[in-house]
């Protein structure tokens, strides 16, 4: 549970605040010269004024600070860690996956004792090889979009129930008995790059964030949002937690079960994530001290892109295409954004000191690879805190040219909103430097 550390005069603030009646959210700016003043909250300003001068002092004070202002205003509080009933089983294993390459293994989590409750299905491979003989496998850990099966074309993965894969980019419910035909399998093939991941010396693990909250409106009335009865998107309390921090909440149980196999390395566990993943896996790694690295790619509004640009996808247009993702209280800044007491470099300063990337694509406008550059040089004073230098650059840099400091990585690719192979290979070369055998 996110401790209530707000100031009484912050929090009468914020209570003056109203919800609005939803109006039509302004239409989006994709005009750089319309980008309007703003002036970013300092993130070593404490609530009463006081200056964070020191590590100690962030991680005592100014930290919990910010915790709780993106818990009650943004992603809603997150009801509780790792629940007393879960339990998890293997329900499969081959050791000599793809070709002999890779040992994948499938695990499912049950969130309480019933095993028709809620419960999320884990897909892992690791390179293949006698452990004895290796170092625990550092890990690659996201949600995917299209289910277990959409991450390889391995005809071994469990096909995910009850949605199946249309379109290109869509899915839809399926009416009753619909089969899952193979050409469903490794449509998102190449957001994963399995093999490549693991040919590098890592482990990918994976789930689908429908098992966790369906990606709807009524979304919040399902799996594991009602079995901690948070309420529908409209009837729940307005620091309720949305669908982002359900998923959020879901990595760290993935999390709690990765660490406890003694073939991977709980102490390198990397949390990763594209698009409205992407802003999942900031808050999981944001709360979460135990993810060793975070990576966004284009997460955009309410992930790594400044909101006060107003460029782009808006804190208004998202709340009212989405309006199970954020908590209910995130809609006061509906075009209010200026009126926001945070901004999204203070969430990307909460992974300090553990290393940060974040990567953003050219012809993506919608998420703000400006916004998102921004979001991450402007975290840069809390890395200085531990020692650790920021990107290296004072500008944005040239398309397609990779910046990083000792902690903070950024790369803005051609191309659209997705994973690429150059995503996965710039993230790779990162963390190659950075999720070294802790000793």
């Amino acid at each position: 549970m996110t401790p209530r550390l707000l100031s009484p005069l912050l929090a009468a603030c914020l209570a003056s605040l109203a919800l609005p009646a939803a109006p039509a959210p302004a239409p989006a700016n994709l005009d750089e010269s319309k980008v309007p003043p703003y002036t970013l909250p300092d993130p070593l300003l404490c609530t009463d004024g006081t200056r964070v001068r020191d590590a100690a002092t962030w991680r005592a004070k100014r930290r919990p600070e910010l915790l709780e202002l993106f818990a009650t205003q943004e992603y809603g509080r997150t009801p509780s860690g790792r629940p007393a009933k879960m339990h998890w089983e293997v329900t499969s294993v081959d050791r000599a996956a793809l070709g002999g390459k890779a040992v994948r293994q499938e695990i499912t989590i049950w969130f309480s004792e019933k095993r028709d409750g809620p419960q999320m299905h884990l897909l892992i491979y690791q390179p293949a090889g006698d452990a004895a003989a290796h170092a625990p496998w550092p890990v690659f850990l996201g949600l995917n979009f299209f289910g277990n099966h959409a991450v390889h074309a391995d005809p071994a993965i469990s096909l995910a129930r009850p949605f199946v894969f249309y379109e290109a980019d869509r899915y839809r419910p399926a009416p009753a008995g619909t089969p899952v035909t193979s050409e469903q399998r490794g449509v998102h093939a190449s957001k994963w790059q399995i093999e490549t991941v693991i040919a590098r010396g890592y482990a990918t693990a994976t789930a689908w964030y429908h098992d966790l909250c369906p990606d709807r409106g009524d979304g919040l009335k399902e799996n594991v949002p009602a079995l901690l009865a948070t309420g529908g998107a409209e009837e729940r309390a307005g620091d309720a937690w949305g669908a982002i921090g359900v998923w959020a909440w879901g990595l760290s149980r993935a999390l709690d079960v990765i660490a406890s196999d003694a073939e991977f390395d709980a102490r390198r566990v990397a949390v990763h994530g594209h698009s409205r993943l992407g802003k999942a896996a900031v808050w999981a790694a944001a709360q979460d001290e135990r993810f060793a690295l975070l990576v966004s790619n284009e997460s955009g509004c309410g992930g790594a892109a400044l909101s006060q640009r107003i460029y782009g996808e808006t804190v208004g247009l998202i709340n009212a295409r989405f309006p199970h993702w954020f908590a209910k209280n995130f809609r006061r800044y509906n075009d209010h954004e200026a009126a926001l007491p945070f901004d999204q470099h203070e969430l990307l300063a909460l992974v300090a000191p553990r290393p940060l990337y974040v990567a953003s694509a050219e012809g993506d406008q919608w998420s703000d690879p400006k916004g998102e550059f921004l979001g991450a040089k402007g975290a840069e004073p809390v890395y200085q805190l531990f020692g650790l230098q920021g990107l290296g650059v004072g500008a944005m840099p040239r398309v397609g040219t990779p910046v990083a400091g000792d902690a903070i990585g950024y790369h803005n690719r051609t191309g659209k909103h997705d994973v690429t192979d150059e995503d996965w290979g710039r993230v790779l070369d990162f963390a190659d430097t950075r999720l070294k055998p802790v000793k």
